[in-house]
């Protein structure tokens, strides 16, 4: 017998009545026959007092149905007023519809909840299609710090969210192992080679890299190959060190990304587009002119300032401006080599070969400029198939108790990503990097998340979760045979008389939990894991709030010792609670203890 469906959480639930609703006055009126319902969303009203719920509905669909909204609206709610699901409708402004359910709508959705387990708020939205995320990206250069650190946490918590949400993804780093500052760390790296044989190097020369990270390079590359490179010209050491303190680099950059829990599925060199047999850059360039996208041409002077490509020569140029960007861009500099942004129109042209048509890319605050001609090179290498969305993360203010933290002596200026981490730890990092908006400045205070207190979000959140199970935990004096299993207890929490949550606390408990799905499918669209990270402090906070409440009203408590069914009904809502709170951490890559001492 094949498995029965679950059901569609309550906001998609409700839609679809609506949608049911809206196609039968469709069916009455006579309306065009591709009116597109899918215009139609069912929301939370931004004034908890308009209601539970909040449809667009008539303001969308009043062309189609030749009616004023406010008219349509009053149709669609006197249909509406017929559901058992809902308690009133009200019809507000031009034509909006608040939706008020019965509180069996909010129990019901509960015992969902209970039954689906961790499953519940996954979604189908993404129809299994494929997306490439690609970030952190970092040039192999240096460890990573702490600007870095937010483009990877991002990153993996939007490739996480898209996967909850349906997507099958795929999670890249580009190696940017061409071009002039891998030669630059090739000669920093000989430096400290030198070093490592005895010799007295003195001040590093400006234009390379200080950092002490670069001695271990020196001192392998003198044990593998003793002073036989300081025989060699620069033409024949350069590749042999750039090759090994690349290596050497990526190797601490995975180790970096692993104290975050962070895995790329791939990592892509840019040489490869180069090496190998198979020229991509060139066959990219091939391609663009035959479709006449490239030619030769001048630019015009810069209007306004200097642009950091601009030669007044005769050059190849990428057409551009034909696909919206403000000017046509070089793609080989005076010398012939490629410009970067000729080999990154053919590694986007890759990824869309290797079958991707959704792209996403995490950049940091220094390459807002760059958007306009990569949306312009993904238009003209796809025909306009795939879609990129670049999301800008913004700079990292490191601070301790309010005062800028001085730069590290290892990396030479900056603060690393593992120093970081090494002191707070994984899930500070991670969770506080996520609770602003990426395109947002972000003051990062180290004595800050080490605080026990509800000015701590990470701590706020995982007490809530560990608050429930030491809720379940007290409650098997009451309650004996309560499973310790997370799984095993939400199934038998399934069949407990949940309809006995009626104060208005329990029930906007329940609301705010009943929001995950919604939440979920918002934040994957709209590429905003940042939207889960403020979802889990709300809940946690009504949590909590409803906690305190029952120190002061006995009735309200969660265990009520001679009432086993009412204690039974609110561990069931506690289930709930700790079920979304993991759920939601995991998305975010944080864990969720059941203990904090």
């Amino acid at each position: 017998m094949a498995e029965k469906p679950s059901p569609p959480h309550l906001f998609a639930d409700v839609l679809a009545r609506v949608h049911a609703v809206c196609g039968a006055l469709a069916a009455e009126g006579g309306w065009p026959p591709n009116t597109d319902l899918s215009r139609i969303v069912v929301e939370p009203p931004r004034d908890s007092s308009h209601g539970d719920m909040a449809t667009n509905a008539a303001m969308v669909l009043a062309k189609d149905a030749k009616a004023k909204p406010r008219d349509l609206a009053d149709k669609i709610a006197e249909k509406l007023r017929r559901d058992e699901m809902i308690a009133s409708v009200d019809v507000a402004g031009p034509g909006f519809i608040n939706l008020t359910l019965q509180p069996s709508a909010w129990t019901g959705e509960l015992r969902t909840m209970l039954r689906e387990g961790a499953g519940y708020g996954n979604s189908t939205i993404g129809a299994s299609e494929r997306v490439n995320v690609e970030y952190v990206s970092a040039n192999p250069t240096g460890p990573m710090h702490v600007g870095h650190c937010r483009g990877a946490v991002f990153g993996d918590a939007l490739a996480s969210l898209l996967q909850f949400g349906g997507f099958d993804v795929t999670r890249e780093y580009y190696i940017n192992d061409a071009g002039a500052q891998v030669d630059v760390l090739a000669r920093s790296a000989y430096l400290r080679y030198r070093e490592a044989l005895g010799e007295d190097i003195g001040n590093i020369p400006e234009g390379l890299y200080p950092g002490d990270y670069l001695k271990p390079v020196g001192e392998a590359l003198a044990k593998e190959h003793g002073d036989t490179l300081k025989a060699m010209r620069e033409g024949v050491w350069l590749p042999i060190v750039r090759d090994r303190a690349i290596a050497m680099m990526m190797e601490e950059i995975k180790g970096d990304l692993a104290a975050l829990h962070i895995k790329h599925d791939v990592f892509f060199s840019e040489r490869s587009l180069l090496e190998g047999g198979n020229n991509r850059v060139s066959e990219t360039i091939d391609y663009l002119r035959s479709k006449g996208d490239v030619y030769e041409g001048r630019l015009p002077p810069p209007k306004g300032g200097p642009v950091e490509d601009y030669e007044d020569r005769e050059q190849t140029l990428f057409r551009a401006t034909a696909y919206g960007d403000d000017v046509d861009r070089p793609l080989l500099k005076s010398d012939g080599s490629y410009t970067y942004f000729a080999s990154d129109i053919a590694y986007h042209k890759n990824k869309f070969d290797r079958g991707f048509r959704n792209l996403v890319d995490v950049w940091g605050a220094d390459h807002g400029g760059y958007i306009k001609r990569v949306h312009a090179a993904i238009k003209a290498v796809t025909s306009g198939e795939a879609t990129l969305d670049v999301k800008i993360v913004q700079l990292v203010r490191l601070l301790r108790n309010g005062e800028p933290v001085k730069m590290s002596k290892r990396s030479g200026d900056f603060v690393t990503l593992r120093e970081v981490v090494d002191e707070v730890g994984s899930d500070a990092v991670r969770f506080m990097m996520l609770f602003r908006k990426n395109d947002a400045v972000l003051d990062f205070d180290l004595a800050k998340v080490l605080e026990q207190s509800k000015d701590n979000p990470v701590f706020y959140v995982q007490y809530g979760h560990a608050r429930g199970h030491s809720i379940f935990r007290n409650a098997r004096e009451v309650i004996p045979d309560l499973p310790e299993e997370t799984a095993a207890r939400a199934a038998y929490l399934a069949g407990a008389p949940v309809e006995k949550l009626v104060d208005p606390a329990e029930l906007d408990l329940l609301r705010r939990l009943a929001l995950y799905p919604r939440t979920v499918e918002a934040a994957a669209v709209a590429h905003e894991p940042h939207r889960i990270a403020f979802y889990l402090y709300d809940l946690a906070s009504e949590f909590h709030a409803l906690w305190t409440k029952g120190r002061d009203l006995p009735h309200l408590r969660f265990i009520i010792n001679d009432h086993a069914e009412i204690t039974r009904a609110r561990l069931a809502m506690v289930q709930g609670v700790v079920s979304v709170l993991a759920s939601g951490l995991a998305i975010l890559g944080v864990h969720a203890p059941t203990e904090m001492r």
